[in-house]
């Protein structure tokens, strides 16, 4: 017996149309995510990536083929696919737990008493170690924390797929590590579905079940899905000298670099 895929990206194809210019940004995207799995998508800028996130989001309708979530296609934004974003998009006039709140009273207002919704609100702040500042409003936190509460704002949905677009790109490299093994704790201890675009080999291969490399657009596609086969949980420290880590490391590298340069790098 054959189960089918928890995500299904079934031919997706993208097109935008400018008065008379028509591009093709992604071409038959086709890809099959198991529930609990970390995938992470990868490729120069151009290629789609964050079009195929939005996708799967229901931010941008696809143009051809579609998402199946549960066996049952996906169109529009729904709490089952929740959105980190690179600029984390906290509403600056809001404390940090009346932004993680208000997504949890849109979800939840039906089902949870207020009791229950306060305390929801209040345990998502606690996974991304950010309780402690609750009072506080993004103006007077650093970008690393106001990603954590975009994060805890996500997870309090209870979303089937996280979604993440570049969640680290913007925060300086310790920061950055902090919130990879925050992410990676996140997800060992919640099992949640993970589907995050990088521009980040090292990030992609530490943090990834299975690292979907694209080819560069226009018409981009999947040009390859190479396996993570590292035991979890992962330290840093410990795969700097790993043979599967330094080998992964390189095949992305080598699809990156030697055979989908830059398109104005290419000869």
């Amino acid at each position: 017996m054959t189960h089918s895929p928890y995500l299904q990206l079934s031919q997706i194809g993208k097109t935008f149309t400018r008065g008379a210019a028509t591009t093709e940004v992604l071409k038959e995207v086709s890809l099959d995510i198991a529930k609990g799995e970390y995938i992470s998508i990868i490729g120069h800028s151009g290629c789609g990536k964050s079009t195929l996130l939005n996708v799967v989001a229901g931010l941008t309708d696809a143009s051809t083929g579609g998402v199946i979530l549960e066996g049952r296609e996906v169109n529009a934004p729904g709490p089952d696919r929740a959105v980190v974003f690179q600029n984390h998009s906290l509403l600056p006039w809001l404390t940090v737990y009346d932004n993680v709140r208000l997504a949890v009273d849109k979800v939840f207002s039906g089902t949870r008493s207020r009791a229950e919704r306060h305390a929801w609100a209040l345990h998502n702040l606690e996974l991304v170690q950010m309780a402690h500042a609750k009072d506080k409003r993004p103006g007077e936190i650093s970008g690393g924390m106001k990603q954590r509460v975009g994060i805890a704002r996500a997870l309090a949905m209870e979303p089937k797929v996280l979604l993440l677009d570049e969640p680290f790109g913007a925060l300086d490299a310790l920061t950055r590590a902090h919130l990879q093994d925050s992410v990676m704790q996140i997800h060992a201890s919640l099992g949640n579905t993970i589907l995050m675009i990088t521009h980040d080999v090292d990030e992609a291969v530490l943090l990834s079940d299975r690292i979907v490399m694209m080819t560069n657009g226009p018409s981009a596609s999947i040009g390859e899905i190479l396996p993570v086969p590292l035991a979890r949980p992962r330290r840093r420290l410990d795969l700097v000298e790993d043979a599967t880590y330094v080998h992964a490391r390189a095949a992305v590298l080598e699809f990156l670099y030697a055979r989908h340069a830059k398109p104005a790098l290419a000869a």
